[in-house]
């Protein structure tokens, strides 16, 4: 895995899902095929002015580029905090380029609250 200026022990996107599990953030945000962002079990749809990117955690397959993936720990402007996970490489969890244009109008305040050793 590679971290946002620490190195973390923990190396499998389960072994940091467990870990935030762990501390109660368990949720997704998730892209509909509407291009709207919705929190898991809500109707809400999120613009990126409303979420903040907490934490960026980045992992790299040892033998092969599919299995890249990222996880963004991200808050609302409510507190409720979740994930969004993608894969990054050639294949992207999320079709088109509304996705990536969401990603990039989050603000990002990195916090090291959730450097796990």
């Amino acid at each position: 895995m590679e971290g946002t200026g620490n190195i973390d022990k923990m190396t499998t996107l389960s072994q940091v899902m467990t870990r935030l599990a762990q501390r109660g953030i368990h949720r997704e945000f998730r892209m509909n095929e509407n291009c709207e962002m919705k929190f898991e079990n809500s109707e809400k749809v999120y613009q990126p002015d409303e979420l903040t990117i907490i934490k960026t955690y980045r992992f790299e397959g040892p033998s092969s580029p599919d299995d890249n993936a990222v996880l963004y720990l991200v808050k609302d402007t409510d507190g409720n905090m979740g994930m969004i996970i993608d894969s990054y490489g050639a294949d992207s969890n999320y079709p088109g380029e509304e996705f990536d244009k969401f990603l990039r109008e989050i603000t990002i305040l990195e916090s090291d609250e959730f450097d796990f050793d």
